[in-house]
């Protein structure tokens, strides 16, 4: 297949997103259709690239010497691309009728394609200079999504979200500059680009690895780097569940699994003193995001602390340093965007059907709203890690990894991970019990109004659900294709 495809999938929705709001629609069907065409045809342009792949690199164009902002498909490219082009039509679809209660809608999908298009230019990325450069453009993409309702909330939100992002990006770039110094090459290659001959103090070495990942990991929500996370939960549900799910959260930690297993080299770093110091926040986030879940009474504030907690899975799989631990972030990486966006999706249609956003007022809305419900606890339950669902089998190869590694440090990490478990349970299971069981002298009469969405919402839920289950059964398939990606680092 010819390699420019490559710059197709990055740059076309890119440009006819920009498109969306100057198109002169004559009915506000045919923006929908516009958008959902645009991101169906990258989706599919872009799923036929990935079971193609181009053998060459595209170069888009080339900056000053070496470097260029080039594009290219490797295993990791692949598994990112492919999620975020399975979920995103699916998201743009749920999108459209919880918007008709918004402004600005023009505005709002043109940043919303945009930033599909900007995503998958970090997943495809060619060299450390590529990802930089989009990584960055999707911090000033999504900005506007998170002040979209322009309230006093929502414009202290996109400030601590800019603040936090752009400081992350200072210590990435001081990163980036020490690759391009030292490296053999910009682009990827997996074992590392680092041979550490020209380093003689290997202590600077592992100090840059650690100020490059925790830039990175700022988007991940890594503590202390926390608390933008919970608080961009004031933009509309579609960008949350994107936020949340799959775009941002997600670029974080594929960053910091292209810098520690394609730049810096985990034979340079396992088993010194830059392992602990970026394994140690990593664990201790995953109880941190629970227990503050566990306090959080706003329905979007509390998944968005579980995303902390939970894409600090992610970081230990790629903080252990291992093929398997890889597998295990993998494995995480996208179960978790699935079981997610499910969740998020949920609150998004309980928030829209009934104005209600706090846990004390879902009393009883089980029976009102018994689809909505029924896929929330699944989506719950696959959070917590119940066999049979998919959150089990990450969590499942994450400890598998841990104990494996034999370092005294994951087993740490093994009891965080059981920790986190049982604190979900709580969080997530309170909700369920609240919406179906609101005791014996519960007036219903209150809620007579609440329903399930319509179909524009229920299909992407129940598909989302199908996934859950499907995955959890019949995992054997991804896993095997995530491990081929991981054994590639050996």
């Amino acid at each position: 297949m010819n390699a420019g495809i490559l710059a197709f999938v990055v740059l076309f929705p890119i440009l006819a997103g920009a498109l969306v709001p100057v198109i002169p629609y004559k009915k506000h069907l045919y923006m929908e259709w516009y958008v959902e065409g645009v991101v169906l045809i990258t989706a599919i342009a872009s799923l036929v690239m990935l079971t193609h792949r181009p053998q060459e690199a595209f170069v888009l164009f080339r900056l000053t010497g070496n470097l260029s902002l080039s594009f290219q498909v490797d295993g990791l490219g692949t598994v990112f691309a492919g999620l975020i082009s399975v979920l995103w039509p699916l998201a743009t679809l749920y999108s459209f009728e919880y918007m008709k209660k918004e402004r600005h809608e023009k505005e709002f999908f043109m940043f919303y394609t945009i930033t599909f298009g900007v995503t998958l230019g970090i997943a495809l990325a060619e060299n450390i200079v590529t990802m930089y450069c989009f990584y960055e453009a999707l911090t000033l993409i999504t900005l506007p999504l998170i002040m979209h309702t322009l309230t006093r909330e929502s414009m202290l939100a996109s400030r601590t979200y800019l603040y936090y992002s752009l400081g992350g990006a200072a210590f990435a770039f001081i990163g980036m500059v020490f690759i391009l110094t030292y490296g053999t090459t910009s682009s990827f290659v997996p074992g590392g680009v680092l041979d550490g001959a020209g380093i003689t103090d290997k202590n600077l070495l592992y100090l840059i690895y650690v100020i490059c990942f925790c830039g990175f990991s700022v988007k991940t929500a890594m503590w202390p780097f926390s608390a933008w996370l919970p608080k961009a939960g004031v933009a509309p549900t579609p960008v949350t569940a994107l936020l949340h799910a799959v775009a941002v959260v997600k670029a974080g930690a594929f960053a910091a699994m292209r810098i520690t297993y394609y730049s810096f080299g985990t034979d340079l770093l396992r088993g010194t003193w830059a392992q602990w110091a970026v394994m140690v926040p990593v664990i201790f986030t995953i109880v941190y995001g629970c227990s503050r879940a566990l306090k959080e009474t706003h329905i979007k504030r509390r998944l968005a602390w579980s995303t902390v907690s939970n894409l600090s899975y992610i970081l230990f799989g790629v903080t252990l340093m291992t093929p398997l631990g890889l597998l295990g972030g993998l494995c995480h990486m996208v179960f978790h965007a699935v079981m997610k966006i499910c969740s998020f999706f949920c609150a998004g249609a309980i928030m829209y059907k009934t104005d209600r956003h706090y846990v004390h007022e879902l009393n009883g809305l089980g029976r009102r709203m018994p689809k909505v419900f029924t896929i929330f606890t699944i989506s719950g339950l696959a959070l917590m890690g119940v066999p049979g669902l998919c959150g089990f089998i990450s969590k499942w190869n994450l400890a598998r990894a841990a104990v494996e590694s034999a370092q005294p440090l994951a087993y740490v990490g093994i009891g965080a991970l059981m920790i986190s478990a049982l604190l979900t349970a709580i969080y997530m299971m309170s909700i369920t019990v609240r919406a179906f069981f609101p005791g014996k002298d519960f007036n219903y009469s209150s809620i007579e109004n609440a329903e399930d969405p319509n179909w524009l919402m229920i299909v992407p839920l129940f598909l989302f659900v199908a996934a859950i289950i499907y995955f959890g059964l019949n995992s054997l398939q991804i896993v095997r294709a995530l491990e081929t990606v991981a054994a590639q680092l050996h």
